[in-house]
């Protein structure tokens, strides 16, 4: 019965390690990404390996109302996110960027909370993921953006965006 479980063991170790990962790297163009959120083709299994030179292109994504599904999400999460506004969705992108760059304890991977949606900061509340919603946080991350980017990244970065309004990340 050892003999057998040790060979169950191994070949399933072979297959897990044998398995090349065939789809794309997650370093790509803004535009790509885009692209593959709304075809519902991106199919890497972490968000891509933007820096804050991207957050602009990022940016101008963020008030997209196209729903999207197919899009990666963070494996610890109890809620299955299905589908998402490719405009939040971008701004959890940027996010990602921040929270990478502080070291966020919420981090996992290159997710930089469980979903991307926002809830009610005061008490972890649901709130019902609107354009009004959409706009609010959109107008937060732009706002940070214009108002620092002649800065190096790092004198801003560890500014939370959402810090003064209603909203955080779920």
């Amino acid at each position: 019965m050892k003999q057998l479980q040790s060979a169950v063991f191994f070949v399933l170790l072979s297959i897990f390690f044998g398995c090349e990962d065939k789809s794309e790297s997650p370093k790509m163009s803004v535009e790509r990404y885009a692209e593959q959120l709304k075809a519902g083709k991106y199919d890497n299994m972490e968000l891509p390996d933007f820096s804050s030179e991207d957050i602009p292109e990022l940016l101008s994504y963020r008030n997209e109302t196209e729903l999207i599904t197919g899009f990666p999400v963070n494996f610890i999460s109890s809620s299955l996110t299905q589908e998402c506004a490719l405009g939040m969705y971008v701004l959890w992108t940027v996010e990602s960027i921040r929270a990478r760059s502080v070291a966020s304890e919420f981090l996992v991977g290159t997710f930089p909370s469980q979903n991307p949606v926002v809830e009610n900061r005061a008490d972890f509340g649901f709130i019902e993921q609107n354009q009004q919603v959409q706009k609010e946080v959109a107008d937060s991350y732009f706002e940070w953006w214009e108002s620092n980017k002649t800065q190096d990244f790092s004198k801003f970065h560890q500014i939370d965006p959402l810090g003064t309004t209603a909203f955080r990340w779920h």
